[in-house]
């Protein structure tokens, strides 16, 4: 049984500079988590929310493992 690393976790080259893929999807993830962030603040939401700084993490971690899913390699081969 042969095992390949799936697209999402191949390295990428930027400017002679190999990254990690997960490493650019977790920078991608910070925007619309911020965004979701701000909206549900607006909304009065965190109200309801008992530790917001744990449900901001959750709700990055979502969103991040989310966006690696839908880039179609997700984490198993």
């Amino acid at each position: 049984m042969t095992l390949s690393i799936p697209s999402s976790l191949d390295t990428i080259d930027l400017f002679g500079f190999y990254l990690p893929a997960p490493l650019i999807w977790a920078a991608l993830a910070v925007l619309p988590c911020a965004l979701l962030s701000w909206i549900l603040r607006r909304l009065g939401f965190y109200r309801l929310v008992w530790h917001r700084a744990l449900f901001d993490m959750a709700l990055y971690v979502i969103i991040l493992g989310s966006a690696i899913l839908a880039e179609g390699g997700g984490w198993l081969p």
